[in-house]
């Protein structure tokens, strides 16, 4: 849903995302987001993002100096998960930040899921940071709680289960860059 050309973000601009079936909503920079539009939007479950700038092409490598790759988290606008395995109704979203195109033989991205959880086999290692919320991550009948702050490792061949009572929020961290290539 665009979001108003306006600098500020009112309580109609949230409502008619819910009505649309949006979990989130891109909030433009430098937007006022009015106090009754925070609420409307916690009420209806809808999450207030930053909106992501058009990212640049990632500058090639100079030899024998350092590529650092910097990503304000506040800006990230994440994508519906693109891979079958979510329980209907369940919004799972994700995003890479960091992958093989930056140069970098680990990938990073955030992930965020609502209630429910999903089946999933690693074939590759992760390491989860719980940013907000609590992740339950299941294996062989156990399952491991993740907190704000939590690290998790998820070694090669896992075969886990991702989720979640309420809503979570992690940074992943792969390797290798191209996981989905070791799908």
């Amino acid at each position: 849903m665009p979001v108003p050309t306006t600098r500020a973000l009112a309580a109609a601009d949230v409502r008619a995302a819910a009505a649309a079936g949006r979990r989130e909503l891109a909030v433009p920079p430098h937007a006022r987001v009015t106090p009754l539009a925070r609420d409307t939007a916690r009420e209806l479950g809808v999450l207030l993002v930053p909106a992501r700038p058009p990212e640049p092409a990632p500058a090639p490598p100079s030899a024998g100096a350092a590529a650092i790759r910097h990503v304000d988290a506040r800006e990230i606008a994440l994508d519906p998960f693109p891979y079958p395995g979510p329980e209907p109704g369940q919004d799972v979203r994700v995003g890479d930040v960091v992958d093989a195109g930056h140069g970098s033989p680990m990938a990073a991205g955030f992930l965020t899921l609502t209630r429910g959880c999903f089946p999933w086999t690693l074939t590759y290692d992760e390491i989860e940071y719980v940013v907000e919320g609590e992740l339950h991550l299941g294996i062989d009948g156990t399952t491991i709680v993740g907190h704000p702050g939590d690290v998790l490792y998820v070694p090669k061949g896992s075969a886990i289960t991702f989720g979640t009572p309420s809503w979570a929020r992690i940074l992943y961290v792969t390797y290798p860059a191209d996981w989905e290539g070791s799908r």
